[in-house]
Formats: C-alpha cells, sequence, structure tokens
C-alpha cells in the first residue's frame, strides 16, 4: 500500500524547493507496518526514513493516517538536522 499520500509529496518537495535544496539530494523510503487483518479497521500506519544523499544524514517519521510527517521534517530542517 501507499502510504505517502500525493499532496505531503508535493508539500516535501516545496518545502525543499523554498530552502533552496535539491530534490534528487533526498531520498524517501517507506516501510508499510499495517497489519493487513485490521487495515480497515485501524487504518495505514508505517514510517519513512528521509535520508540526504550528500551527507548521509536520516531521520525516521512515522507514516500512515493522521501523520504530520511532513511538518515534522520541515522542523527538522529548520533545527538543522540534514545540514551539510
Amino acid at each position: 500500500m501507499k502510504l505517502i499520500e500525493q499532496d505531503e509529496m508535493e508539500d516535501f518537495q516545496a518545502i525543499l524547493q523554498a530552502r533552496q535544496l535539491a530534490a534528487d539530494d533526498f531520498e524517501l523510503h517507506q516501510v508499510d507496518t499495517t497489519d493487513p487483518k485490521t487495515d480497515e479497521i485501524f487504518g495505514l500506519t508505517g514510517f519513512v526514513t528521509v535520508s540526504r544523499k550528500s551527507n548521509g544524514h536520516k531521520k525516521q517519521y512515522p507514516i500512515g493516517d493522521g501523520s504530520s510527517w511532513v511538518t515534522e521534517f520541515e522542523r527538522d530542517l529548520q533545527r538543522g538536522a540534514f545540514a551539510g
């Protein structure tokens, strides 16, 4: 299943663009941890690892229904978590 929604990807790209960061310097890897027996009851869950290729910095965020990983990513950028 796809956990990262199109609007979240657009927001992610917009954050990078606003900070003049190259989108191809970042890689997203999502893992779906949803129990297939309960996904209709409890919603989708998982995590995304955001990696910056140029310096190897990585952060992991919970994703799925009701997550705010893009906001958390932006906050981490502001705090220098992916800085050179």
